[in-house]
């Protein structure tokens, strides 16, 4: 039996420009944070990415011009503690997409095998994939000062 493990990527880290008030996404830093281990095309995250950014941003847009009514030109402009040296709405936005992301990623990926053990761990997957949704929502709820989940009663 020989072990071969997943290819790092060889690509050179991207870092991917957003529009004027979001920050940039390093996908050097989303591949240390989120574990990816290079069985992704740099491509492929890239795309994945831009979609995940796209949504994001289209979830927060009302939020943001909100703020930049109030002045505000940039994320890390906006009132907030700070977590280690960022603000932490950039740190929320951040895990948003990674999260985002990686979910994605998690159901496009979960038939790469087709073997038992391989349907197995899809099932697996699939609890990872809903975790990895509910983080990206509250990160987004949490970009916006908003509780994880509002609840009414009838």
């Amino acid at each position: 039996m020989q072990f071969v493990s997943p290819e790092t990527s060889q690509g050179t880290p991207e870092v991917i420009p957003n529009n004027s008030f979001w920050p940039e996404v390093n996908l050097a830093q989303y591949a240390k944070v989120m574990r990816s281990d290079g069985t992704v095309t740099p491509e492929r995250l890239k795309q994945v990415v831009l979609s995940a950014m796209s949504e994001v941003n289209t979830e927060l847009y009302a939020w943001r011009e909100r703020q930049e009514l109030l002045g505000y030109n940039h994320l890390d402009e906006v009132p907030a503690s700070k977590l280690g040296n960022q603000s932490q709405r950039v740190h929320h936005y951040l895990n948003a997409i990674w999260c985002w992301v990686r979910a994605v990623l998690y159901e496009r990926y979960a038939d790469y095998d087709a073997t038992a053990s391989g349907s197995k761990r899809g099932t697996e997957l699939e609890k990872v994939g809903d975790d990895l949704w509910r983080d990206a929502r509250w990160a987004i709820s949490r970009v916006q000062d908003l509780p994880h989940c509002v609840v009414e009663l009838i």
